[in-house]
């Protein structure tokens, strides 16, 4: 009999990992899933309608912008700080209406 057929401890192991990892995808990680990809689609949409309005975000004070010949670094550290703050305020707010 071939042996070269079989699966080895490695394979077996891996395969074992596979299915406990997918095991637990079930219809409520797909329901994040949808609701992730839906936020993403908003925020999309939101960039695309609104972007010409919102040309200020990135150039607040203290958004590092350093410009070289041959060298450009951006840090916009004031910008992000606004956007966690905001995110922040939605995510309680959804929190609290979900109560």
């Amino acid at each position: 009999m071939d042996n070269t057929s079989l699966p080895n401890n490695d394979e077996i192991i891996a395969c074992s990992l596979f299915s406990q990892y997918f095991s637990v995808m079930n219809s409520e990680m797909g329901k994040w899933i949808i609701g992730a990809g839906l936020v993403i689609v908003g925020i999309g949409l939101g960039i695309y309608f609104l972007g010409d309005k919102l040309n200020w975000l990135g150039r607040l004070p203290g958004d590092i912008r350093v410009e070289r010949e041959n060298f450009s670094f951006y840090f916009p550290v004031t910008s992000m700080i606004l956007i966690s703050i905001i995110v922040s305020l939605l995510l309680r707010l959804v929190h609290y209406l979900g109560r």
